[in-house]
């Protein structure tokens, strides 16, 4: 039936999703995309106009996926332990996989001198996601009188410090250590002494 797709789309896009992840989004072509995925590159381009319209909607999905677990790690009665389980999402995400995977976000970002505006658009769109839903927890009754800073500067430098976990994960290799780094900003954030 002309205008029907032969295929299932969830797992086109978690396989495509998968590659992006591993090779980058400037580093994988279409050829790759169809290989993996097991259709055709003639039909891909059909379903998708090109690597950018699908690499857009393999980030929707995964985009979905992340903040859904995000928001779920938040939601901790108590602030320290929602941030250190929110921050145990984020580096079992990036740790995962032999060899780890790094994060999708950051991959795509640095992967190529030139952002194309609307990928540039999505990255920035799960960034705010994931800041607003940090404020949104950190702004809870009764919470913000344990951060040593205003929620909204807590939720900025938190999505921020995730960014420069990416890059320690890529030269250290440690999960523990990212674990450790980001109890300590923990601490930090809600001014517990150092022992």
């Amino acid at each position: 039936m002309a205008g029907v797709r032969q295929f299932d789309e969830e797992a086109v896009l978690d396989k495509a999703m998968g590659l992006f992840w591993k090779k980058g989004y400037a580093e994988t072509t279409m050829q790759e995309l169809a290989a993996v995925t097991g259709v055709q590159r003639g039909s891909l381009y059909h379903a998708y106009q090109g690597k950018d319209a699908l690499f857009l909607k393999v980030f929707d999905l995964y985009m979905e996926r992340f903040m859904e677990s995000v928001v779920k790690t938040l939601d901790q009665q108590n602030m320290s332990t929602a941030l250190t389980a929110f921050f145990a999402f984020v580096i079992d995400s990036m740790t995962a996989g032999e060899p780890t995977r790094g994060c999708l976000t950051s991959k795509t970002a640095l992967s190529s001198e030139v952002i194309e505006e609307p990928i540039r658009q999505v990255l920035q769109k799960l960034i705010d996601r994931l800041e607003e839903a940090l404020l949104e927890r950190l702004s809870r009754p009764g919470d913000t009188a344990q951060l040593m800073t205003s929620p909204a500067e807590a939720a900025r430098l938190i999505t921020t410090f995730t960014r420069g976990l990416v890059v320690m994960e890529r030269v250290y290799q440690s999960r523990e250590r990212l674990i450790d780094t980001a109890g300590m900003l923990v601490k930090l954030l809600l001014g517990v002494a150092a022992k």
